[in-house]
């Protein structure tokens, strides 16, 4: 898949579920990227080295037993963790972003991006940190 190409068919879904879509996203973006694709997750959890969906149990000292799920796993590599984008001018824009496909010029200063795309990021970096202490544990 050329980027131009990925770039049209990921465009404008603003609203689209997220669960539904990030395996997808993640498994062209590769293609498009030239890296080796996530695995298919088997039974041994501990073989699950590059897999979508990996699996962490909960800390002692959380209330929750139930597992949690790491979108994107990668030994050694990465967590990601993935969340829905919100489109500008669209329901649910945070005033200030930027689209995700904008020319450099298009692009607002960064002094212009408003707390709240951060505040999610941020968020989004703790799950992922969480994740990953819970299985360096």
């Amino acid at each position: 898949m050329e980027v131009e190409a990925f770039i049209r068919r990921w465009s404008n879904l603003e609203g689209g579920a997220e669960r539904a879509n990030y395996a997808m996203f993640l498994t062209e973006l590769c293609t498009v990227l030239g890296v080796d694709q996530p695995n298919p997750a088997g039974s041994d959890r501990a073989a699950n080295d590059y897999v979508f969906e990996r699996v962490v149990k909960p800390r002692l000292s959380e209330a929750s037993t139930a597992p949690k799920r790491i979108d994107l796993y990668k030994k050694n590599a990465f967590i990601l963790e993935a969340k829905q984008s919100r489109l500008p001018g669209k329901k649910n824009a945070i005033a200030g972003q930027a689209s995700l496909f904008a020319e450099a010029e298009e692009a607002p200063a960064r002094s212009t991006t408003v707390r709240g795309w951060d505040v999610m990021m941020q968020n989004a970096r703790k799950q992922a940190e969480g994740y990953a202490a819970r299985r360096a544990a």
